[in-house]
């Protein structure tokens, strides 16, 4: 098939690029032209893990191109995939500018190339936003289009496979022309019999952010809970096994630690709370999500006050790991943005590194953070005569160090673990102070 793709984002080439992989012509389209460029030269703009092969085979198979040219990319698809930014704004509410000035455009478009055409919202939006983005188109022409919602459901550091083995394709459209090339676009990826979801474009709207919803629900429970482990000498890993094997429940997203981030879950969370609001809806457990969130990014910091007595001014802290999450270079509402900005705030110098997101990092600290921040070349560099550690991101090079250098390397061995990556046993042993989320604290 013939896909355009507009905007090439994080879920735009992802999804371009796996489209093409499957034996597609897909044609992706963006305003940056120096991005442009850049793709057209191979290298891809975003750290995912295994994309960069399947980006090489696509172009050098010339299934997959790059263009800043809108009106060539809409003559030569049958399936036009919006995967446009959708911000939120100050309200919370997702910013629909970016889609509903492209649909504006494509409305001119199919006056000039009058064939049939599948528009296709592959970006997180709002309810009803189908209907706006069809009314846009349809005040413009008279040329017969479907408007189709198709949310994706891609984890940053696995969104390659997540994408080539989905677990549902959820397809959002009242049309049986548009259902039908939905599902054959789709069918080369759920060969194992995974479904492919047609449903009206409401409830395909709703179905994403209801998703991002009840995970981000799980993971700021098992918070609370590892919040309440720390007040009555309880450990939050044997709590998380004992409920994790309940089948009802499941094992996933229930590991404590210093709050979620990301480009997903907090934007949702927002907006669906903001859609809510709109309805006169009071929806309390996401506003509780909301604030429970908010105070366990920075729950560390309070931890080393508490352990330094309010004294940190002048002290020197190590930082391992500064984007949302391992096998990612995204750094949107990380943990260590709001931890870094706090510690900084309190005057004490820092010394962070991070696989992958050390310039993505620079672009979003804030000046309080960056003027107190030397980034370091490797994770041991880090810890040499620093008086603390804070892990933020759970990388899988922090998993397994030699503990002894902690203690050799260290002007005080004192952790202060967001993601509770060592054993306590082993900890104690090799005499560091530990300090993790919702298990006993280990004192040197």
């Amino acid at each position: 098939m013939k896909i355009g793709v507009i905007g090439t984002g994080y879920v735009g080439l992802v999804s371009g690029t796996c489209f093409a992989d499957s034996g597609n012509d897909v044609i992706c389209v963006d305003i940056d032209e120096k991005k442009v460029e850049r793709m057209r030269n191979g290298e891809v703009p975003i750290y995912e893990p295994g994309l960069n092969r399947v980006f090489d085979r696509s172009i050098r198979e010339k299934r997959l191109s790059f263009t800043t040219d809108l009106e060539d990319t809409f003559q030569k698809s049958d399936i036009i995939f919006l995967c446009l930014p959708t911000p939120p704004g100050a309200d919370g509410q997702a910013d629909l500018s970016f889609v509903l000035n492209v649909a504006d455009q494509l409305g001119d478009l199919f006056n000039k190339y009058p064939d049939y055409k599948v528009v296709v919202n592959k970006s997180t939006v709002p309810v009803g936003t189908a209907d706006k983005v069809r009314d846009k188109i349809s005040a413009k022409t008279d040329v017969e289009f479907d408007v189709v919602s198709n949310p994706e459901f891609l984890r940053e550091g696995a969104a390659v496979e997540d994408f080539m083995y989905p677990e549902r394709v959820v397809v959002g459209t009242s049309s049986e022309k548009a259902a039908k090339m939905m599902k054959t676009l789709y069918e080369p990826f759920v060969r194992s019999g995974n479904p492919i979801i047609i449903m009206d474009e409401r409830s395909s709207e709703l179905t994403k952010y209801a998703a991002n919803s009840m995970l981000a629900t799980k993971i700021t429970f098992m918070n609370e809970i590892a919040n309440i482990c720390e007040r009555v000498g309880a450990n939050v890993d044997n709590v998380r096994r004992g409920i994790g094997t309940d089948s009802r429940i499941g094992k996933r997203f229930l590991f404590a630690g210093i709050g979620y981030g990301g480009s997903c879950f907090p934007k949702d969370v927002q907006a669906i709370h903001h859609t809510a609001g709109e309805l006169g809806y009071d929806f309390k457990i996401l506003d509780s999500v909301m604030k429970v969130n908010e105070s366990q990014k920075v729950s560390i910091v309070e931890k080393m006050k508490k352990h330094y007595g309010d004294s940190l001014k002048g002290k020197t802290v190590g930082v391992w790991g500064l984007s949302f999450k391992p096998e990612t270079d995204d750094i949107r509402e990380a943990p260590s943005l709001y931890i870094t900005d706090a510690l900084g705030k309190l005057g004490v110098k820092m010394k962070a590194y991070d696989p992958e997101a050390i310039e993505t990092f620079k672009e979003a600290a804030t000046e309080d953070a960056l003027k107190h921040i030397e980034f370091m070349s490797d994770r041991d560099a880090v810890l040499k005569d620093v008086d603390a550690l804070v892990i933020c991101t759970e990388w899988n090079e922090f998993r397994r160090p030699d503990l002894e250098n902690f203690v050799t390397l260290m002007k005080e061995p004192v952790i202060f673990d967001g993601r509770n990556l060592y054993d306590l046993e082993r900890t104690k042993e090799a005499g560091l102070t530990y300090i993790s989320v919702g298990r006993p604290s280990v004192n040197a």
